[in-house]
């Protein structure tokens, strides 16, 4: 039987307090319950919500013993009922001796998440998938070799584990160090912000991890010859869907990403204007770094493939991540690729060199590839009719 006192004389105040009282009493004893769970995630959790019930913030037994004497008091006195008798889950919340649970490979990059908001702010569902995937793949692949670890089990030679994994598939299968340098980054950066946001102060073995590579080259150009007499041959993008082609034949004469064709939309796309011109800006999604916002004239086929597709390309618009590989293999299919190395983003290198040829000056050039500049940006640099006479210089 539990005898609790409503301070009143009104049957309804009584009422209407009692369902109050009740529903306390029902979230405390479950609170209670899960303090005496086996779960030590539960347990501390339940600790923090018993704290909050009893109007007191969570601290650590070495917090509480540095409170002033009256305010650790104050917690004993709330763990106590009428009768004097302490009530030991309470008072083990309220005196902060519940210890966090161990933070394991898989519960980290759980925290990560909402620590990184930051990062994805601004950006489409897509481009979030991803930002997202790399990252998962990385803990994927480390927690599969090492096991769901505590970050404070992480050794050395766990490091050198995960990383001799990578070197037999390195070696045996032809993977690129490449691969493997972006599970140590992602690993390292997600783990050590973690480690720093929640004050676990471990010294985590990250140095030494990154893996050797070999030289980078740069994506060959398209030739004007190849440009002019394969890829704009009458006939020779006819089996590739429209909106595909329409995305290649924008991107000669406009050098942009495939994934800003992509996701341009009508109001983006100016075709009723003096000078027909295609804005790139962050709609719906986020853009490589602010230097990618620019406006560019459309010239020549890239104005009548936009011309065809004044709406823009809603089959690609919302998930450009299959559009490249789309081309690519048509190009492949049916001899389009100078080399092969070459693959449709090389038609933006192309749109460089040709304006590279024409000595058109870093400031125009960069502006109209979207590119940061080594030196200071200043004024608001070229007008529509400049970037134009440029472009027109050197269009198919």
């Amino acid at each position: 039987m539990i005898r609790y006192s409503l301070n009143t004389d009104s049957r309804q105040i009584a009422e209407e307090k009692a369902r109050k009282v009740w529903d306390y009493l029902i979230a405390t004893w479950e609170l209670r319950l899960e303090g005496d769970s086996d779960s030590a995630e539960r347990r501390y959790q339940a600790a923090i919500n018993i704290a909050k019930s009893k109007g007191f913030t969570y601290l650590t037994a070495l917090q509480v013993v540095q409170l002033p004497l009256e305010e650790v008091l104050k917690r004993i006195e709330a763990a106590t009922d009428k009768s004097g008798k302490i009530n030991e889950t309470e008072l083990a919340a309220l005196a902060g001796t519940v210890d966090p649970p161990a933070l394991t490979l898989s519960g980290a990059l759980d925290a990560y998440w909402p620590m990184a908001r930051d990062m994805v702010q601004g950006k489409s569902d897509l481009q979030i998938r991803h930002w997202r995937n790399p990252r998962m793949k990385a803990f994927k692949n480390f927690i599969d070799i090492v096991g769901d670890l505590e970050l404070e089990q992480i050794t050395p030679d766990t490091m050198n584990e995960f990383r001799s994994w990578w070197m037999d598939r390195i070696e045996g299968e032809g993977v690129t160090p490449n691969s493997a340098n972006k599970d140590f980054t992602y690993l390292t950066s997600i783990l050590r912000k973690v480690n720093r946001a929640k004050g676990l102060n471990l010294t985590l073995p990250f140095d030494g991890l990154k893996i050797k590579e070999g030289k980078k080259y740069a994506r060959p150009p398209f030739s004007d010859t190849w440009i002019r007499e394969k890829l704009l041959k009458a006939g020779a993008m006819d089996g590739l869907n429209t909106e595909a082609r329409a995305i290649l034949l924008g991107m000669i004469n406009t050098g942009y990403r495939p994934s800003e064709g992509a996701c341009l939309t009508s109001d983006q796309i100016r075709l009723d204007h003096n000078i027909p011109h295609i804005i790139i800006q962050p709609v719906g999604r986020t853009l490589k770094n602010h230097h990618s916002e620019r406006t560019i004239p459309l010239v020549g086929v890239s104005l009548e493939s936009f011309r065809a597709h004044p709406q823009g390309f809603p089959r690609y618009g919302a998930d450009s991540a299959s559009l490249s590989g789309t081309i690519n293999k048509f190009l492949t299919e049916n001899g389009l690729r100078e080399t092969p190395k070459h693959s449709v983003y090389c038609l933006r290198h192309s749109f460089e060199d040709r304006l590279l040829a024409k000595n058109v000056p870093d400031r125009l050039a960069a502006d109209l590839m979207g590119h940061a500049l080594v030196r200071e940006r200043y004024g608001s640099g070229a007008s529509l009719e400049q970037k134009f006479e440029a472009i027109n210089a050197i269009a198919f």
